[in-house]
């Protein structure tokens, strides 16, 4: 979901430049005592510890952007409640508003250095928030980064804030704008399945259960199915996505409000609501809220179901198109790149096994969004961090699946009309459709008669004079087939 548009204010100009050389390190400090930091980094030495303490996967918390954004639309909306409740001074609450709005608008988001897996419960993640923004924001009153007397990063950026209630708020609304991101890409495979249903619906072909002929039907009753499939999770992909839109901002450390104003919780959902466009509420339990990932798991479900689903269609896509003369060979996929170093002209179903293969990492992820919300001890949930990354690369990977499936493979699917044509002709699951108009006797005693000698159902049919040559062509009509004659 898009974020509200607002103008970026005009940067104050810093000190003009003289001679003398730039300092390349600046001093800070913190309880544990004092380092140096890059003098032109926006981080401080929160986020330099952090970097050091968890160098886990190497992967920064700046690839996720609608992370960064929503950390960005918190720290603005807090800013903006406590200058309304009178705790922050206009041009602090100005400085730092204007921070965030360029950090929304695509600025310094390298700055947010550390690892996306870290222990503290998402603290590291806070601290680099407060730290970049308060950096910015001194520059934009006229102040050199670090000279943290002027605007603090702790004291000013995350007044009337915790981690507690920073992060999972700021989660959450990465999170929503995230899914609508995919829920726009499901809709672009569904519409491309959907318009080979139609492509296909005159298509006749024979269906299976447990890989064995079953009845015929038409090839676009088959694509048709998988638009469908797409189309339901879509619809529980949306009901899940409301739940994510209740937050425990104003909670802070365990959500009882401890040292934010009366009035802060809803002042600052407020703000944060028009911020992001999100029709955000306010949990009625901070405490439970503080504490509860259960609307993670729920998501995760839904994000698992779907993966599920996807690799289903896709392992019918593959099968459907083996061969192509040793296979079904009933549909033929867009070739899109060549299938082997050693054996000439193979092409092998690549897309679909990609999507397989994000699918089996989803149902991974559930695996460890499941175990960390388990995991969460009293008031709070210390492994939402994992959460987030897990979350994030589902959600992000369904995407890129989706789109991918149906820009690469679904859209250039051609049927093998021929080889599908035959297959009904030649099968005993056809005698299951004629039953009706030739008795069970009869069916039986041809089904087992194409058996053995391999001769074709509908040639048996007309040899014994079971039906004359129109009826049966009539009965084996594609709309008759397909159920809606």
């Amino acid at each position: 979901m898009s974020t509200t548009p607002v103008p970026v204010p005009t940067p104050i100009p810093g000190p003009i430049s003289t001679s003398v050389p730039t300092p390349t390190l600046r001093r800070e400090h913190d309880l544990l005592g004092e380092r140096d930091v890059p003098a032109d980094v926006y981080w401080g030495i929160h986020s330099l510890r952090a970097t050091e303490n968890f160098p886990i996967t190497g992967i920064p918390i700046s690839v996720y952007p609608q992370l960064i954004d929503a950390l960005a639309a918190v720290k603005e909306a807090a800013a903006r409640a406590n200058e309304e409740l009178g705790l922050l001074p206009k041009a602090k609450a100005d400085a730092i508003t204007g921070a965030c709005r360029e950090i929304r608008s695509g600025h310094l988001h390298d700055q947010f250095v550390v690892d996306v897996i870290q222990g503290g419960a998402g603290t590291s993640t806070n601290m680099n928030a407060n730290e970049v923004v308060a950096n910015r924001a001194l520059e934009l009153l006229g102040h050199p980064k670090g000279a943290y007397e002027h605007l603090h990063p702790n004291e000013d950026v995350n007044l009337s804030q915790s981690t507690n209630d920073v992060y999972p708020t700021a989660v959450k609304v990465a999170t929503v704008s995230a899914v609508h991101g995919l829920l726009r890409a499901m809709a672009v495979v569904q519409d491309a399945f959907a318009a080979k249903a139609l492509e296909f619906r005159d298509v006749l072909k024979m269906g299976r259960t447990q890989l064995q002929d079953a009845v015929p039907m038409t090839l676009g009753q088959e694509f048709s199915a998988y638009a469908v499939m797409i189309d339901e999770d879509r619809a529980r992909l949306a009901e899940a996505v409301e739940l994510i839109h209740e937050i425990n901002l104003g909670a802070t450390a365990i959500g009882t409000g401890l040292n934010a104003p009366a009035g802060y919780a809803e002042t600052a959902r407020r703000h944060l609501a028009e911020i992001t466009g999100m029709p955000l509420v306010t949990a009625a339990n901070l405490v439970e809220a503080t504490q509860d990932c259960g609307a993670f798991v729920h998501l995760s479900g839904v994000l698992k179901r779907i993966a599920v689903k996807l690799s289903k269609s896709c392992n019918d896509l593959r099968l459907l198109s083996s061969g192509p003369r040793a296979g079904l060979n009933e549909i033929n996929l867009p070739p899109v790149q060549a299938g082997s170093s050693i054996m000439p002209g193979k092409v092998n179903p690549v897309i679909p096994e990609v999507v397989n293969q994000v699918a089996f990492e989803v149902i991974g992820n559930d695996i460890t969004i499941t175990m960390a919300a388990e995991a969460g001890q009293l008031q709070l949930n210390a492994f939402e961090p994992i959460i987030l990354h897990s979350l994030a690369k589902s959600i992000t990977s369904l995407r890129a699946a989706c789109l991918t499936l149906a820009e690469r493979c679904v859209t250039g699917i051609t049927a093998n009309t021929e080889v599908l044509r035959a297959s009904v002709e030649t099968s005993i699951g056809l005698v299951t459709a004629l039953n009706p108009h030739i008795g069970y006797t009869a069916a039986t005693e041809i089904a087992q008669e194409a058996l053995s000698t391999g001769r074709g159902v509908a040639e048996l049919v007309l040899e014994r004079g079971l039906l004359p040559a129109e009826r049966l062509a009539e009965l084996l009509t594609p709309e008759r087939v397909a159920g809606t004659a």
